[in-house]
């Protein structure tokens, strides 16, 4: 086991990430009373898993605690073909890495945890932008310290969006907690087990999926084997121009312009890109900002308000559609 630190720059709450899993669907996430953040993830290598509990130290002063994190990562899958049994892909690399064999490195597994808590950007300057926008002065005091929860990896976002086309949530959800019951590694993280999402190998060995037409499991097929081949890396992808990389996502099977907008924001993490094809958050932001209903479909107006959060619009979009499903959730 391996122990890494952060130090946030600017407001953060591993509190307020936790609350927000326990009610984003595609997370499956159930918190626990001791706040202690357990996962459960491929590492960016594609082949390693990683399993950490992620503490947070309590602070007297108001500021935001430095971020404990102690993880292990698990070895790769074996050489050889897997036949898609349950057994043989849920067996590839049954223990923690053991001396001698590669791992992927301690420095990535941090940068990775970062990314996916959104401790990898300096939020010093956030809450800066209250100062001139009441309505994001509103949210920050909703959500104190609630950065974007990202999912693992981009290829985790991807799988979910291919999953998730046209049908329910839950229904995706469900099937996709069944995938890492099923065929992803089963660890132990601070006394509890949790099973990591399959890696990219082991997803590319799976013939068949109850609840998932064949286009569907070719597709995912193909994300497996575009993340093997660097396609869906984090880094990659936030280096390129935002629209370089939204056009580079759109060519992969199954993946439109709401889908490259979801990897991109929630898979890579990049912290500061206005999504132009979600109309639920247009709808909360013409709402909270007291315009017309009209307006929400006006995405250049929309995207000119939006341009006074850079360089956090992905986080300032974030905090709006929760408020929204809080309000919706008030409704029904």
């Amino acid at each position: 086991m391996t122990a890494v630190s952060h130090t946030p720059a600017g407001p953060f709450s591993l509190a307020a990430s936790v609350r927000f899993l326990e009610g984003f669907t595609p997370a499956s996430y159930s918190g626990t009373a001791d706040e202690v953040l357990r996962l459960a993830f491929p590492a960016d290598d594609g082949h390693s898993t990683v399993a950490a509990a992620v503490r947070q130290e309590e602070t007297a002063d108001g500021e935001a605690g430095t971020v404990q994190v102690e993880f292990t990562v698990y070895p790769g899958e074996p050489d050889g073909d897997l036949d898609g049994s349950p057994a043989d892909l849920a067996s590839a690399g049954a223990g923690p890495v053991s001396p001698g064999e590669p791992s992927w490195p301690d420095d990535a597994v941090r940068d990775q945890l970062a990314r996916i808590l959104s401790l990898d950007v300096d939020g010093s300057g956030f809450p800066e932008l209250a100062v001139t926008d009441p309505v994001v002065a509103g949210l920050m005091a909703e959500f104190p310290g609630l950065r974007p929860v990202c999912f693992h990896s981009p290829y985790e976002a991807a799988v979910w969006a291919v999953i998730g086309h046209r049908i329910r949530m839950t229904q995706a959800a469900a099937i996709k907690a069944r995938l890492a019951e099923r065929y992803g590694r089963r660890v132990q993280v601070a006394g509890r087990t949790l099973h990591a999402f399959p890696t990219p190998p082991v997803l590319r060995a799976i013939t068949s999926i109850p609840g998932l037409t064949e286009v569907k499991i070719e597709r995912l097929h193909a994300l497996a084997e575009a993340a093997d081949a660097g396609e869906l890396d984090a880094a990659r992808l936030r280096a390129m121009p935002v629209d370089d990389a939204l056009a580079a996502l759109r060519t992969l099977p199954g993946i439109g312009p709401f889908s490259a907008e979801l990897i991109l924001i929630r898979g890579a993490a990049h912290p500061d890109v206005f999504p132009r094809h979600e109309p639920r958050l247009h709808a909360a932001l013409a709402t909270a900002y007291g315009l017309d209903e009209t307006v929400s479909g006006d995405i250049g107006r929309l995207a000119g308000i939006a341009d006074g959060w850079r360089p956090y619009r992905s986080w300032i979009g974030l905090l709006l559609r929760v408020r929204a499903e809080l309000m919706g959730r008030h409704v029904s």
